[in-house]
């Protein structure tokens, strides 16, 4: 069990002119992993309000991981990247990493994902981009090493895992 915060970052999501859907994604992705999603917001694309939300939940140490969904791509007010890299203290480029890797083989838009994913304080911070099927696609890669990242992160963890360790494992 851990616990997640939703961010979305949607200028139209913030003015109330269109639904948040994405968000609702990641919600029924994180319960089916035994994650409880303890805080949700949504802000505009704009860089200080994004790493000021991210600081505020990463500082307050209730949450073990916030998901971005949003803003992560080429426009000129995709900022979340810039905004995460603004307040981390340490880069998880393997997440992105992966998650562009996978997410590449259903279409080749996945190399203009920007996304980043790195830890402030004992917080995983985690961009995914605006899409529910990009969030969908993206989780499905990601979900399985979030709970030893989280025990590793915390000082919870004993040895490394093994792939036979992290849940469905093949």
């Amino acid at each position: 069990m851990f616990t997640v915060g939703v961010l979305t970052i949607s200028d139209k999501g913030w003015r109330g002119e269109r639904e948040d859907s994405s968000s609702e994604v990641i919600r029924e992705m994180a319960s089916s992993v035994g994650a409880q999603v303890a805080k949700y917001d949504i802000v505009p694309d704009e860089r200080d309000f994004i790493s000021q939300r991210l600081m505020e939940w990463a500082d307050a140490g209730t949450l073990d991981v916030v998901i971005t969904t949003g803003g992560t791509g080429l426009a000129e007010r995709d900022v979340t990247p810039e905004a995460t890299l603004a307040i981390i203290d340490r880069l998880v480029p393997g997440l992105a990493e992966a998650m562009r890797v996978e997410t590449l083989k259903k279409t080749p838009l996945a190399m203009l994902s920007r996304a980043v994913a790195g830890v402030r304080n004992r917080t995983l911070i985690i961009n995914l981009p605006g899409s529910p099927k990009g969030v969908e696609e993206c989780l499905q890669v990601i979900l399985p090493a979030l709970p030893h990242a989280i025990e590793v992160i915390k000082g919870e963890a004993g040895e490394c895992a093994s792939r036979e360790d992290l849940p469905h494992a093949h």
